[in-house]
This record gives C-alpha cells, structure tokens and sequence, in this order.
C-alpha cells in the first residue's frame, strides 16, 4: 500500500511539472517598447498557450524569417481576431513588444491584416506612428 501511494504521488509530481514546465515567463520581452513589422506570413498558428507566428521580413537588416508568439486564442478572439484572418502568404503587420537581448522575435500584440482589418491592442509604435502622421513627419 504504502509502495503504491509512493509510485502515485511520484506521477502526479512528474505530470505537474511537466505541465508548469511547459508554460513560461514573457520576462524575455520589453513591453515597455515596441515595434512594428510588416513581412509575409510563413506559418500562423491559433493555438494555446501562445499564438506563432512567422514572418518573411526584408528591412534595413536584410531578408530573414522571423519567430513571433503572441496572446492565447481566447485572448485573440477577446482583441477581434477571427479564424482565418492571417494565413499563409498574406502580408500583415505586427506590433511587437520586442525581446530584451534585440534579437530579432517578440509578443504580438496586435496586428493589421492583408485587407486592412486590425486586431490587437494599440501599440505605442502605431500611436507614435499616427502621431508623426498627423503632424506631417
């Protein structure tokens, strides 16, 4: 008996942490800052916990594939994300908190599609965007 509740409590321990394991911390993102991107969808994923995304980018750094992550589904739906929104081939914008260390990457936070539908929180970049638009910048 005594063996028995010994093995059981051994596998709740091993399913437990597997299950905290798998979830992290967004410590490794700035939400401080942000910014935008604008590249072509690679691959999009509305999963749980975190959306993926990967975007074909060509900028001032070259022309690379890009990781992102961003909100749950649910916490998508919540921003106005609908299925089938993004897919693959579109060419979106992101707003990004970015990572930390600069790397290229970040947490979506909110995105504008191929026909022009926006989703998401407003980021500081598109408000400094609209701010520098209205003032002639």
């Amino acid at each position: 008996m005594k063996k028995c509740l010994v093995s059981t409590a051994v596998a709740l321990v091993i399913l437990c942490g597997a299950t905290l394991a798998a979830h992290h911390s967004a410590v490794q993102f700035d939400f401080t800052k942000s910014a935008s991107l604008t590249g072509v969808v690679m691959k999009f994923r509305a999963i749980n916990p975190h959306m993926q995304l990967v975007l074909h980018v060509k900028d001032g750094k070259g022309e690379r594939d890009i990781v992102f992550e961003g909100h749950s589904t649910n916490n998508m739906y919540r921003a106005g994300y609908r299925d089938n929104m993004i897919k693959v081939g579109d060419t979106v914008t992101v707003f990004v908190a970015p990572l930390r260390d600069g790397a290229d990457g970040g947490y979506v936070t909110a995105a504008v599609t191929a026909s022009g539908v926006r989703f998401g929180a407003r980021s500081r970049a598109e408000i400094e965007r609209e701010r520098e638009k209205a003032e002639g910048r």
